[in-house]
């Protein structure tokens, strides 16, 4: 996306992922997903990679599991003289069909789905901003 206030990234969920019985993945991968958005939000808007501070709501929506794939989205919602405000939605977007004799079935999913949506607060140092405000 061009606008250095929003990101996406979409990655296909792989077994290595996988925490729990059932092919299902820890929550935790989408705040990973959620950080690296993050990270190429700041990056866009200050030139720094920042850091982040903390999530101020997560909301984990729907399972995801092996074989998935998951937009990430992200964007900066508000901006303070160091600080960055931001939203997060991640969707699955590709589903396994979880066929027992092809494991490698898929399905394009025409409504994807919202599995995790977050919000949190960044921040870049004032001495680390490469870009004029």
């Amino acid at each position: 996306m061009s606008d250095d206030n929003t990101s996406l990234i979409r990655l296909r969920i792989g077994e290595h992922d996988v925490h729990y019985a059932g092919g299902l993945v820890d929550g935790a991968k989408m705040l990973q997903l959620f950080g690296d958005v993050a990270t190429e939000l700041l990056i866009r808007s200050d030139g720094d990679e920042g850091l982040f501070v903390a999530y101020d709501d997560v909301q984990f929506l729907a399972p995801v599991h092996a074989g998935d794939y998951i937009e990430a989205h992200g964007r900066i919602v508000s901006m303070g003289k160091t600080s960055r405000r931001m939203v997060f939605e991640a969707r699955k977007v590709i589903a396994s069909a979880g066929l027992p004799n092809q494991a490698s079935a898929a399905d394009v999913l025409a409504d994807p789905i919202v599995v995790c949506k977050a919000s949190g607060t960044c921040v870049v140092a004032a001495n680390c901003q490469r870009k004029p405000r």
